[in-house]
């Protein structure tokens, strides 16, 4: 049965341990989180695949062995950054809200699955499956030390994943893909009073930008997400105010839908700025693909009927951001995302969840257990 007291203990705890990335360090948060499984009866394991960057696991072996489900939440945070107004590592309770960076992602998700671990635990509850809680380094820079490694190296492979990222107990079954690059341009340096003397790359730059902002991409509609978005992240050039800048770089954060090839996009920005006549390098830095499940899929429908069985109203809905759950694509593996996160909160100054939220959750994820494994136990 899952107890409330010790879930908002395991959440304020969570969020006392700094576990910010960058810089990254995983070491203390891992120990915490292998204690507590271990108190439960666990045999838990710490890995890295670098230093100081631990993952955790634990293995809740069901009678039949016919499948096997990965819970997996995150350990590392963004920064905390200024501007709080209360300690960012205090988890302190205000008005039914548990406050501090990773409240709500993804201390709170942490916190829920390792109730539901401990409280199967002790239910000794009857699940033929086996269960495999899973909870990773680095997610907040691309999941290089943790989650894509252990895909790539770890022997048994789950046949189903829920990533415990997301807000509100809804279900992430689609997500755009993404594509992040760095755009060189090139110029020619000349005297600030003589700029007619040199190439400046900055205003090269900009044309580029002002092209990428109005190209139009041949994108499908689709009913769970918004059309292709572009952010321009960063921008650096120029070396003094008075030269022409014979240099500039810039970042930019390109989002897609299902249905559109990363490599078609790449290759219509270059088409589009070679016409500019400027002199420019682009290196793609990191390609997502999109990612989308069946509604109908026994994930889906599985973690619907248990959110409605606890007194949820959960939905199905896209993501317009990233969750782990496109590194299973690549394998074959069908997975989804949700969570009990705070809308908005993420990353946000004075981050925070709701502790109903959190009850609610533990409740729904210890249901949705217990439906799948009887669902895929018969089906096996």
């Amino acid at each position: 049965m899952i107890n409330k007291e010790r879930l908002i203990r395991l959440t304020r705890q969570l969020i006392r341990i700094n576990s910010e990335n960058p810089p990254g360090d995983e070491r203390s948060i891992a120990a915490f989180v292998a204690k507590e499984l271990r108190r439960a009866g666990y045999s838990p394991g710490i890995f890295r695949y670098s230093p100081r960057r631990d993952n955790c696991s634990a293995l809740l072996k069901g009678a039949g062995g016919k499948f096997c489900c990965l819970l997996s939440p995150h350990l590392d945070t963004v920064p905390a950054g200024n501007g709080w107004s209360l300690d960012p590592f205090s988890g302190i309770i205000r008005a039914g809200r548990i406050y501090g960076r990773g409240a709500t992602d993804c201390k709170g998700n942490l916190a829920v699955a390792l109730e539901v671990m401990i409280s199967l635990k002790e239910d000794g509850a009857p699940l033929q499956g086996d269960w495999m809680f899973l909870a990773t380094a680095d997610e907040e820079t691309g999941s290089g030390r943790g989650l894509l490694p252990w895909l790539e190296k770890n022997r048994r492979k789950p046949d189903f994943a829920v990533i415990l990222d997301s807000d509100e107990g809804h279900v992430i079954i689609a997500q755009k893909g993404l594509i992040h690059f760095k755009v060189e341009v090139g110029g020619r340096k000349a005297h600030g009073a003589y700029p007619e003397r040199g190439v400046n790359a900055i205003d090269g730059a900009l044309v580029l930008i002002k092209e990428l902002k109005t190209l139009k991409f041949k994108a499908p509609s689709h009913t769970l997400l918004n059309p292709p978005t572009i952010n321009i992240g960063t921008i650096h050039g120029g070396d003094k105010v008075n030269m022409v800048a014979d240099w500039c770089e810039f970042e930019a954060d390109l989002r897609f839908v299902p249905g559109m090839e990363a490599r078609e996009i790449l290759a219509a920005i270059r088409a589009a700025w070679k016409k500019t006549g400027i002199a420019f390098h682009l290196r793609a830095q990191d390609i997502q693909q999109p990612y989308e499940i069946s509604r109908t899929h026994p994930l889906v429908r599985c973690l619907l009927k248990a959110g409605e069985e606890t007194g949820m109203e959960p939905r199905v809905k896209g993501s317009e951001g990233a969750t782990v759950i496109t590194f299973f694509k690549n394998k074959g593996i069908p997975a989804v995302a949700t969570g009990w996160g705070a809308k908005g909160c993420a990353h946000a100054t004075d981050e925070y969840v709701r502790v109903h939220d959190l009850l609610a959750g533990a409740r729904q994820l210890e249901r949705f257990v217990r439906i799948f494994d009887k669902k895929m136990s018969s089906f096996v």
